[in-house]
């Protein structure tokens, strides 16, 4: 070994950008000059020989391609790719795949769904209240609201009926009727049975319902976007098996009219053998 090879060398280190030029990002090196460089002279190239290409077009030339090529607002369009490689069978294979994996996504946001509007169950409608799953949009009942939560009782005659007192028979306040859950009797009222859990230390009782109430519409809009995911899912869901049905066999005749906004076949009825 060589006594130059022996000795330890000097690292150099790069230098960094200086402080006052922080704002102009990374210190360029020579090797980062030098791919910038050559980017540059290389798109130049090709500028200039397209350039000159177009300088000695002939206008007179002709071959027999320029019969199936086209343009598109004075820019030429490249033909697509090869034709398609897959067999009809093959294909509608691939669309059964699809229609699978988005009805396994649709499934998978319905419960999510259902679990998140179980957790949700102070339900109340526009009328008054929170917003709960009745002011969502798209939600199924009349108007596109799910309809309030009910409590049917049953009595003997119209006599009963005229007379019965809702606060006596759950045996509560006639000011907690409206709750659908945390609804205490009189009797627990009165006798102070209640457990009431203590508040955060240096938090007033405004500053935890407020965040309570922020939570609960976190929550809704999290219900609301999932059902909207769902549906969106099952929309397509139903588009891709109709994409499938309109590539199997059989005759079938495309129906028009009706102000129909999609496509819309009508088989005609053959024997199963």
């Amino acid at each position: 070994m060589a006594l130059k090879d022996a000795v330890k060398k000097r690292t150099h280190k790069e230098r960094s950008q200086p402080g006052s030029r922080q704002k102009f990002g990374l210190l360029e090196k020579k090797k980062d000059y030098l791919l910038r460089a050559r980017d540059f002279h290389k798109k130049e190239r090709a500028i200039k020989t397209l350039r000159r290409k177009a300088q000695d077009r002939n206008p007179d030339e002709f071959y027999f391609a320029m019969e199936k090529a086209r343009t598109k607002d004075g820019v030429h369009v490249a033909p697509t790719a090869e034709a398609n490689a897959y067999s009809q069978d093959e294909l509608r294979l691939m669309k059964t795949q699809d229609v699978g994996y988005l009805t396994m996504k649709g499934q998978t946001e319905r419960k999510k769904a259902e679990r998140l509007r179980e957790g949700l169950h102070a339900v109340k409608n526009r009328a008054g209240g929170p917003p709960g799953p009745s002011n969502l949009p798209g939600s199924s009942g009349p108007g596109g609201r799910l309809s309030a939560t009910q409590h049917t009782l049953f009595v003997e005659s119209d006599d009963e009926v005229a007379a019965f007192d809702a606060a006596q028979h759950f045996d509560t306040p006639a000011e907690l009727l409206e709750r659908a859950f945390n609804r205490p009797r009189t009797k627990q009222l009165a006798s102070g049975s209640l457990v009431v859990s203590a508040l955060p230390e240096g938090a007033s009782l405004q500053k935890v319902a407020s965040a309570v109430q922020r939570q609960a519409a976190r929550a809704y809009e999290e219900l609301r976007q999932r059902e909207e995911r769902e549906r969106a899912l099952v929309r397509a869901r139903d588009h891709l098996e109709f994409q499938k049905k309109a590539m199997g066999g059989g005759r079938k005749v495309k129906v028009s009219g009706h102000g129909a906004a999609r496509k819309e076949f009508r088989w005609k009825a053959e024997r199963k053998r």
